[in-house]
């Protein structure tokens, strides 16, 4: 890629080649009635292209920030999870990871208590929602600029309600935020809070959701006008070390808008919209201030390959302007941080074909071209070829 000049989180000019893999047991038992556990330990290897760091979309969404050179195993996710029915109609529940087969009261309300991805509740999508099987882009598989609480691999603790009826639902939760920026250690004195409510609906007999979310984060971070302020009164201090010596409880909130819909059978639409108040440092997730994200998702029926999948999407991330002024007088971020920049939004396009080898397993070919990457027109743009194989028994 065109690179006339690199800082510390640059994506490399001359190119390079990574590997990730995941292994992950999804175990879970009901305890009593309307009581399940769920625990999901997993063994994890390798690192995102640069060592996760160089763009804010990121193209590889199995790529933790907690890479390891050698396997590493985690309890990512254990949890209770209580159900109360209210009564009325039921439905069908199958058997699916973290989810156990039976029937359950499609008005009710449920409680989760423990650790797992925000993710697993909130902000969910049928067609852009899982890298392991769908988009891998992280702009694309989630509403980018929601910087959801979170460690290192992307899981919290905490507590989630839902009130669900048949068209409809409610559901809040309330967790624990690391303790400063890209920390992999959470703590209790600050928290992250999210609102979602979700919308089902038919057009011309085609089902589709609308999701509509409101967070507000409590963390540990340094306000860019403040560090911008004293590095132009201090040109001697490092800007960076600025930033980290400001850090206190500060807030962030902000919204996404969500939606899936199908078009004909076995073609669907996502979009996603959203937008933190871009002041304060990013937490968790990675250095997007907005983003509009869209895309087609197409089942090869028509083709006679009924389980394999075509996608086709693209993002567009921007950042505030106090953002794009702190990483311009060399400030760093989570994921970028050039040195210098010439302000750009960035912009990503996605494809990949799913295709189904046999039952239960799937190798994909991906592609994305970025221009703008880490929002800098000075450099770029980058195409990135992947390949991904995914088994499930």
């Amino acid at each position: 890629m065109h690179s006339p000049y690199a800082g510390p989180q640059s994506l490399p000019g001359g190119g390079q080649l990574q590997a990730t893999w995941t292994t992950t047991a999804f175990l879970g038992a009901r305890l009593w009635d309307g009581g399940e556990f769920y625990f999901n330990p997993e063994l994890a290897q390798g690192f995102g292209l640069n060592g996760t760091l160089g763009l804010a979309g990121f193209p590889n969404g199995e790529a933790q920030k907690a890479g390891a050179a050698f396997p590493k195993i985690r309890a990512q996710r254990y949890y209770l999870k209580q159900t109360f029915g209210l009564g009325g109609e039921q439905e069908e529940v199958a058997d699916a990871p973290n989810q156990l087969a039976g029937k359950r009261d499609i008005d009710r309300v449920t409680l989760v208590v423990g650790r797992f991805a925000i993710g697993d509740f909130f902000d969910g999508n049928s067609y852009a929602k899982d890298p392991r099987a769908d988009f891998m882009n992280w702009a694309m598989w989630a509403s980018a600029a929601y910087d959801f609480p979170a460690d290192l691999p992307g899981y919290t603790r905490g507590a989630v309600v839902e009130f669900n009826r048949k068209d409809w639902a409610v559901r809040a939760g309330l967790f624990q935020v690391p303790d400063a920026p890209n920390s992999d250690v959470l703590n209790f004195k600050t928290g992250g809070a999210v609102v979602e409510f979700e919308e089902r609906h038919s057009i011309f007999d085609q089902p589709g959701k609308l999701r509509v979310g409101a967070f507000a984060n409590s963390g540990n971070t340094a306000n860019y006008r403040e560090v911008l302020d004293l590095a132009a009164a201090n040109p001697a201090l490092d800007i960076n070390d600025i930033a980290t010596a400001t850090q206190r409880d500060r807030p962030k909130y902000g919204f996404y808008v969500n939606l899936e819909q199908q078009i004909v059978n076995d073609v669907g639409l996502f979009a996603r919209a959203s937008w933190n108040d871009g002041q304060n440092q990013i937490l968790s997730f990675t250095d997007i201030d907005r983003s509009v994200s869209s895309g087609l998702s197409i089942k090869g029926s028509r083709w006679g390959r009924p389980d394999d999948t075509v996608g086709i999407g693209g993002a567009i991330n921007g950042l505030s302007a106090a953002h794009r002024d702190f990483l311009a007088a060399g400030g760093m971020g989570l994921l970028i941080g050039d040195g210098q920049l010439n302000y750009r939004h960035e912009r990503i396009l996605e494809a990949y074909y799913a295709y189904s080898v046999m039952k239960n397993v799937t190798l994909t070919a991906d592609y994305q071209l970025i221009t703008n990457p880490a929002y800098n027109a000075d450099r770029g743009p980058v195409s990135i070829f992947s390949g991904r194989l995914h088994a499930e028994f």
